[in-house]
């Protein structure tokens, strides 16, 4: 039997903040599949293969996915678009995607530039719509902070026209810190934040998390498995045989002292897995969902089987046995910074 979004009764679900959206507590990410040939790729990647894990993560009851604009320059989005066109629209998804990184059309090897010109924002969507094969975007959500001297309060004003407009549904912040989502929100509410979280990099939870929690803000936060790192299979001989075309490759992360001590605290998890019957992906993102504020979190993949090593990360509640342990085992590894429990 295949389980429409209607099924999600089979999986817990969150508010997302004010926005009316009940959402399940894990989202599919759709980072991985904008495939390779950009600057932050995780290499070549088969269509096939991505529209098949998008299936399955909604056919076991994921009911978002989140993308952007500039996964696989446009990529990303159009495999997304594909893999829902067969789906009535009633069973579909949330699809939520973001703005503010333009990449080059003649160079696409170049880094995308992070750009708030309204002008700009404004064709974005367009082409997102487009990509996506919608009316309206569920969640529009600027990518980073503007660098092209655009003032926060006239990129974060567009898309709070846009939502006026009904071309989207609800409209967030992506990788900004307090003092700007402060300033976003004197002009209009912020919606949602998406920030980086993880056991490794917890900065967040210090003060974004309490502010999101105090104002009503959703929150979904991205790579909290670390981006490999904390699913139990990722190793000191894998990270050596990282292709040139992934960006991890370069990143300190995955070399040296840094590798060290995040393989550790992977280990660290394996004996929590193994009481709750679960994989040490689906623990590293329970541990995510454990923080008072935290909506639900997104988890990429890019095949089925990767889905099915942290679905059940979507229902497990961590005891305080468990975070207490964790909290142990992030010092005394000394993997990453940031608070170390709930």
């Amino acid at each position: 039997m295949t389980h429409t979004v209607h099924d999600t009764d089979t999986l817990p679900t969150a508010p997302l903040g004010t926005t009316g959206m009940r959402i399940t507590r894990v989202g599919f990410g759709a980072w991985a599949i904008g495939g390779g040939g950009w600057t932050f790729a995780w290499g070549n990647q088969d269509d096939a293969d991505s529209i098949a894990a998008i299936r399955h993560a909604v056919e076991r009851g994921i009911n978002w996915i989140d993308t952007a604009a500039v996964y696989g320059l446009g990529h990303s989005e159009e495999i997304v678009a594909r893999a829902l066109r067969d789906i009535p629209a009633d069973d579909r998804p949330y699809v939520f995607t973001k703005a503010g990184l333009v990449w080059d059309e003649h160079d696409r090897a170049a880094p995308p530039r992070r750009v708030g010109d309204p002008l700009s924002i404004r064709r974005e969507v367009e082409a997102s719509l487009r990509r996506l094969d919608v009316e309206r975007i569920d969640l529009y959500q600027m990518h980073w902070p503007a660098e092209d001297g655009t003032p926060l309060e006239d990129y974060w004003g567009t898309l709070l026209q846009l939502k006026e407009e009904g071309k989207v549904r609800a409209v967030g912040l992506s990788n900004h810190d307090v003092a700007q989502l402060e300033a976003a929100e004197q002009l209009g509410h912020v919606d949602t934040l998406q920030p980086p979280f993880s056991a490794i990099r917890r900065e967040v939870a210090a003060a974004e998390l309490p502010w999101c929690a105090a104002h009503r803000t959703g929150v979904i936060v991205y790579s909290p498995m670390q981006s490999g790192l904390l699913t139990g299979s990722f190793s000191a001989k894998r990270a050596a045989e990282l292709d040139a075309g992934d960006w991890r490759s370069r990143a300190p992360d995955f070399t040296g002292e840094g590798l060290r001590r995040n393989l550790a605290l992977a280990e660290a998890l394996r004996p929590i897995a193994e009481r709750h019957g679960a994989t040490v992906a689906a623990v590293a993102v329970a541990w995510t969902l454990a923080w008072p504020g935290v909506s639900g979190a997104i988890v990429g993949a890019r095949s089925p089987a990767q889905v099915d090593g942290w679905i059940s990360a979507a229902s497990l509640a961590l005891t305080d046995a468990d975070l207490d342990e964790i909290a142990g085992a992030i010092e005394r590894t000394g993997a990453g910074t940031g608070p170390v429990r709930p």
